[in-house]
């Protein structure tokens, strides 16, 4: 086969020191993230600097937390690799333990700046959803993160570019592009958050994010049944499984508030 079509991974090469395409991916998808995050917070009255603190503070707590979090759930091959546990750059950051690394810092900064910590990941959350969707692109630079083995015949029935095609065909086999799965399903989330969102006595305080958990966690529970990467446990890999409680912990949170605490504000007051 055809391999010239293949992306290098690598933007550029200064010497020895290399620039990835994943990490600016990353880095383009969190810059646009925090803008969109400042606009919004100006309309909830949270500070810029806030934001900004946030994102120094949640940003390194986050990339540790998602790469303690792969490297555990793959120690089957890092603890004969040790020297590679910290190689962030070659890919390998899972987004569920970057999730809980933020929202443990959020929980903190919020009560040290007494900003409403609902208010605070309301703004986020839409932004958040939009940046994986657009991270998910660092995966596929990287060859990584697909589904099980497929044809060409079924690549090209879902009229897919030829780049992304040439990019699914490693090794020798073409594999399901799981990563453009998920992308489009987040992109389509912060749309769809955008414009709940903006709907009036539609959304209270609070659920904006339990929407965003409820849609990212039901696409994420049957796009990770496609991939080839991911640790069993039991009869569904350990994504799904988390994917399955946070998907029912966020909707019963939603009737839980409002049952119990009426006088919620409506997020757009």
């Amino acid at each position: 086969m055809n391999f010239l079509g293949v992306i290098n991974p690598v933007a550029l090469q200064l010497g020895p020191f290399q620039i990835r395409w994943y990490g600016i991916i990353i880095a383009s998808a969190v810059i646009l993230a925090v803008y969109l995050s400042v606009l919004e917070g100006r309309k909830q009255n949270i500070l810029d600097d806030d934001i900004y603190d946030l994102l120094l503070y949640s940003l390194p707590v986050a990339i540790i937390c998602a790469r303690i979090y792969y490297v555990v759930f793959e120690w089957s091959y890092y603890s004969h690799h040790l020297s590679e546990t910290y190689r962030i750059w070659d890919g390998g950051i899972a987004i569920y333990g970057a999730l809980i690394g933020a929202v443990i810092v959020i929980l903190i900064f919020c009560r040290r700046r007494n900003i409403p910590t609902w208010t605070l990941l309301d703004v986020i959350a839409p932004t958040v959803i939009l940046a994986q969707g657009i991270g998910r692109w660092g995966n596929f630079m990287n060859q990584e993160a697909h589904g099980v083995a497929t044809t060409l015949g079924f690549l090209k029935s879902l009229h897919l570019p030829k780049f992304i095609i040439n990019q699914m065909y490693i090794d020798g086999t073409y594999y399901q592009p799981t990563f453009l799965y998920e992308s489009l399903w987040d992109i389509s989330g912060f749309v769809v958050l955008i414009i709940l969102r903006r709907q009036k006595k539609l959304l209270k305080s609070g659920e904006v994010v339990l929407s965003y958990i409820i849609w990212y966690s039901f696409g994420r529970f049957f796009i990770e049944g496609m991939r080839t990467d991911s640790l069993m446990l039991g009869n569904l890999r350990v994504s799904q499984w988390l994917s399955l409680i946070l998907f029912i912990s966020a909707i019963a949170a939603i009737f839980y508030r409002r049952y119990n605490d009426p006088l919620l504000k409506w997020y757009t007051e």
